[in-house]
Parts: C-alpha cells; structure tokens; sequence
C-alpha cells in the first residue's frame, strides 16, 4: 500500500531525520560526515559541540580518530541543522550512491555515479517523478527512499517539492521510522 509524504511545511527538519536514524546508519553517516572534505565548517561545530560536551580541548577533539569522533558525533543529544543536513548528505553520497543513480537514470537526468552533473536542474515533470519513484520504491528498501526523499526535498524544495506529493512505500513515515527497540 501507498500513501502520500507530508507537505513540505510538516516535513521533517534534517536534525529530526538525524534524531531518527537507527543507530548504526547514525554511525555511518557520522564516520563519512568526518572523512567529507566539503564539511569543514560543519566539522568545526560539531568539534566545538563534541570537545562541550565531554570536557575536552578542541585540539584534542580533533585530534581524535575518525571512528572516536564519529561516536562522539553520535552520542550528541542533538545536532543542528547543517550538521545534521551535511550528517544526511554525507551518509548519501558515502553510502547511498547506486540508489542515487538509480533515481537520477528514472528521470533522465544526466549524473556522475549519482551526482547531478549538471549546474541547474529544472524540477521533474510530475509523471517522471511519480515513475521514478515507483521505480525506486521496487528497487530499494522503503526506509532507504523515503529518507532520500526527504533529503533533497530540504536539499532543493524548488527541484523536489513535488516529492512531497508522491506516494511512499508502506512501513515508512514520511521521513524514517522511529528507532525500533
């Protein structure tokens, strides 16, 4: 069964998809959120947030090894949300780049092993998006695609706004399910 995501309005922020992540892809995104040449400023918050919270020296934050600070990362009670957006971004381009392609090939839309290779992307047709999706949906695990979703509807509301009108595999809320006990 199928169901519509959230209008743009009432979807999730990146900090709450962040907060609702399970708590290994967490530590996914977290390690290749440390190892993302493009994410210094967010790098430095979050050092500053981490070397806060456990009483340490920011040198010695950041001195620390990629996995040590990626569990610091994790442990955090919240991120902001460009931490927490660069955290989603990361996780995507480390770990989700087939589903990526996958998407960007059911639009037509010209990438590089999932990143867009063009400079400006007018928004996709509704009947492309709504095939593309379907696509994705058939292809890869639902919890999967709806956070993709809701990644670039924050990334580029203008581009993917109409993602927010599609429908979403069932089992899935409109950004990830909560953390399963």
């Amino acid at each position: 069964m199928l169901y519509a995501m959230t209008d743009l309005s009432t979807a999730l922020r990146p900090s709450q998809l962040w907060k609702q992540l399970p708590p290994d892809r967490r530590l996914l995104a977290a390690d290749a959120f440390w190892r993302d040449d493009n994410a210094l400023a967010e790098q430095a918050e979050a050092v500053a947030l981490i070397a806060q919270r456990i009483k340490f020296r920011l040198k010695s934050v950041q001195a620390m090894p990629v996995e040590k600070k990626a569990r610091q990362l994790v442990a955090l009670p919240a991120a902001s949300e460009l931490v927490a957006a660069r955290l989603l971004v990361a996780y995507h381009l480390v770990h989700q780049r087939p589903m990526m392609a996958r998407f960007l090939d059911a639009l037509g839309i010209r990438h590089e092993d999932g990143l867009i290779a063009e400079e400006e992307v007018t928004a996709p047709p509704a009947d492309r998006l709504r095939a593309a999706a379907r696509t994705l949906a058939e292809a890869c695990p639902a919890d999967d695609v709806s956070l993709y979703f809701s990644t670039l509807l924050w990334q580029d509301p203008e581009t993917w706004g109409g993602l927010a009108d599609l429908p979403q595999p069932s089992g899935t809320s409109p950004a990830v399910p909560p953390q399963r006990a």
